[in-house]
């Protein structure tokens, strides 16, 4: 399997997209996932910022990228899709980012849903409002060939049975199934059982562990956790994640193992990669670099 992290790791740090180019060169990781900006920010332009613009140049950043060692295992346009806002904004952002990803050599876009149950429609007509954006969506995806991935991280998302619905949405190979260890988990669901469960569409999958202090008051109250101050492995959620390392190992999945944690600037995220590290030596699954 391949070792990704999110740029979220660095969020708080308020530093560019090349601290964290940085940071995977420095510890021999080759793959790298950020959040999509569909616009101009301060932050970002000033260096504050460790996304990336779409208005940056998607070639020549791809080629800065190699200068590093890094690709992108997958970029963020993950707007919520699921309330009225969806078409407005989230729509134009996904399709916007898929050409994007191309350029920038990139095989996958995440998308998903809100955190909260959309005010002033019902379930049935939220899924149908979603189920139209997701048909124009995979048009493009299998356009470009780029995969656009349904992030477990909302209100529909951490639900199993909805997202069953939604990954049927469109009969297609370019619509598949971001795994999130600490998102399901905090939603009151089961990690493993998810995995189980949809192993088969898992085309992404983001490696997040949770505190205890955390679990205790939130677990079945939250659907996504915006960043986990936890180093992977050492949260109430690592066991877990060692199960699902084994059943995607087991079902032959070769792909991008995300990182996704509160950095510290660096630290945290170093002593989460050593611990994912050890797990695939210990679960017997080679490292691709």
């Amino acid at each position: 399997m391949k070792i990704s992290f999110h740029t979220d790791a660095f969020n708080t740090s308020f530093v560019s997209f090349d601290r964290a180019l940085e940071w995977a060169r420095d510890n021999d990781v080759h793959w790298i996932e950020c959040g999509l900006i569909d616009g101009v920010s301060w932050l970002h332009g000033l260096g504050y910022q460790p996304h990336i613009a779409m208005y940056q140049d998607p070639l020549m950043l791809r080629k800065h990228m190699e200068s590093f060692g890094v690709r992108f295992s997958q970029v963020d346009a993950a707007f919520p899709l699921s309330g009225p806002d969806g078409p407005v904004y989230g729509l134009p952002y996904v399709l916007k980012a898929i050409p994007w990803a191309k350029h920038a050599g990139c095989a996958h876009v995440a998308t998903t849903d809100g955190l909260h149950r959309p005010e002033g429609i019902t379930d049935e007509e939220a899924m149908a409002l979603m189920q139209k954006q997701y048909r124009r969506i995979i048009e493009v995806a299998e356009a470009y060939e780029v995969t656009v991935t349904i992030e477990v991280h909302g209100y529909f998302t951490t639900k199993p049975e909805f997202l069953e619905r939604m990954l049927a949405f469109c009969d297609s190979p370019f619509l598949r199934l971001n795994l999130d260890t600490g998102n399901s988990f905090i939603a009151g669901q089961d990690p493993v059982a998810f995995c189980k469960q949809f192993r088969d569409k898992v085309a992404h999958v983001h490696i997040k562990d949770v505190s205890e202090s955390l679990a205790a008051i939130a677990r079945g109250g939250q659907t996504g956790i915006a960043l986990s101050h936890c180093a992977i492995g050492e949260g109430v959620n690592a066991d877990n994640i060692r199960q699902v390392l084994a059943h995607l190992h087991e079902g032959g999945y070769t792909g991008h193992l995300s990182l996704e944690c509160e950095g510290q600037g660096g630290p945290m995220l170093t002593q989460s990669l050593e611990w994912l590290r050890a797990t695939l030596a210990e679960l017997g699954i080679p490292e691709e670099k």
